[in-house]
């Protein structure tokens, strides 16, 4: 259990006045408690208290994994013939009887499982929402969860260095996406951050494109972004190589997105706001006269979730401060032409930034 964020949590209910907290979320609850788990459409929960001992609630088929996890409180489990809520509200009324202000994750909660808690709590206050709290809880890393990312950033290059060496003319996007995911498994790499995109050529033009049976070709780009977990904790980068020569036009598009990445990074230090460094980067592109096709935010938190608190992008003036991390990745994306990503995701010290990743940033010929 991370015992250093309960404990910022209890602070936090103890100032609003909260005696019990639901955590919902999955990840969340991995952050809270060491166990990490995906439910899918089954109940996870993790009920902390103000002062008792918490305990978590999942499904029976997962106890025995729980109970093995860096969790040190009771395991609840339920069989899927079984109704978890009686269970659930049986087991609060037991531990804590009667709460009488309940936090919850409203960024998150499904309506109907709220409903259930409400309609048999009809005297307790939801008003306390968890949500803005994770966020700052997870917005700055402590040492360990830096080392996590740094790991986490080395398989990332890894898996790059696989990649490239499948880049060549004839070869599918997915046929390179299979066989990085792959090599990484038999290196011990047990998932990825998000689905592994390889575009080539125009498919790049897509931020979110889906690789499928385009086939590279000579002298075209081929866009990577890809992620890894490693000990509960993601990586995110994304590349862009050339097959073959790229073309004088090709070449510009790469050269002004490293310009603006190169910037933005270079200009990440304790002050800076996050609007701040959105707009050095999009400065750049714009300079060049492709602001419309720069079309979305500079970057993301990243953590024991692939997206996370603060969102990099014009409008939010929050101070950038030592200790957080998140990405820096402009584009351009030309539609039925060509796209260009280049990211890192780093870790703010005292004067400047750290990036996870460390492949090579100029454009690689292969």
């Amino acid at each position: 259990m991370n015992q250093e964020k309960v404990s910022e949590l209890r602070k936090w209910m103890s100032a609003n006045q909260v005696d019990l907290a639901y955590v919902s979320d999955p990840s969340h609850i991995a952050y809270f408690s060491g166990f990490d788990s995906n439910p899918m459409e089954r109940i996870l929960a993790l009920f902390i208290p103000l002062e008792k001992d918490p305990f978590l609630f999942a499904p029976g088929l997962e106890v025995e994994d729980a109970k093995a996890s860096d969790w040190s409180y009771d395991v609840i489990g339920y069989l899927d013939s079984e109704d978890p809520w009686t269970i659930i509200v049986a087991e609060i009324k037991k531990r804590y009887d009667i709460p009488k202000k309940m936090a919850i994750e409203k960024g998150q909660l499904v309506l109907d499982r709220y409903q259930r808690l409400a309609e048999t709590f009809t005297s307790t206050d939801f008003s306390a929402d968890l949500t803005p709290l994770v966020q700052q809880l997870q917005l700055y890393k402590t040492q360990e969860e830096c080392q996590r990312l740094v790991e986490a950033g080395a398989t990332a290059d890894l898996a790059f260095e696989i990649g490239f060496k499948l880049v060549k003319a004839g070869a599918t996007e997915e046929s390179i996406v299979a066989e990085i995911e792959y090599e990484l498994k038999k290196q011990g790499v047990k998932e990825m951050s998000f689905p592994t995109e390889v575009l080539a050529g125009p498919n790049a033009a897509s931020p979110h494109g889906s690789p499928g049976k385009n086939t590279v070709k000579e002298n075209e780009l081929v866009l990577f972004d890809l992620g890894t977990i490693v000990n509960g904790y993601c990586s995110d980068a994304t590349r862009t190589v050339a097959c073959g020569k790229p073309t004088d036009h090709q070449k510009k598009i790469y050269d002004i997105v490293l310009e603006a990445q190169l910037k933005a990074q270079e200009a990440v230090k304790p002050g800076i706001t996050a609007a701040e460094l959105d707009k050095i980067a999009r400065d750049v592109i714009d300079g060049y006269g492709y602001g419309e096709y720069f079309n979305h935010r500079l970057g993301h938190g990243i953590g024991t979730t692939i997206h996370e608190f603060p969102s990099i992008v014009g409008g939010n003036d929050m101070e950038i401060k030592e200790g957080m991390c998140f990405s820096i990745e402009p584009g351009i994306y030309l539609p039925n032409d060509v796209g260009v990503r280049i990211e890192d995701c780093i870790f703010v010290t005292k004067d400047g930034c750290i990036p996870f990743t460390k492949t090579s940033k100029e454009l690689i010929l292969l």
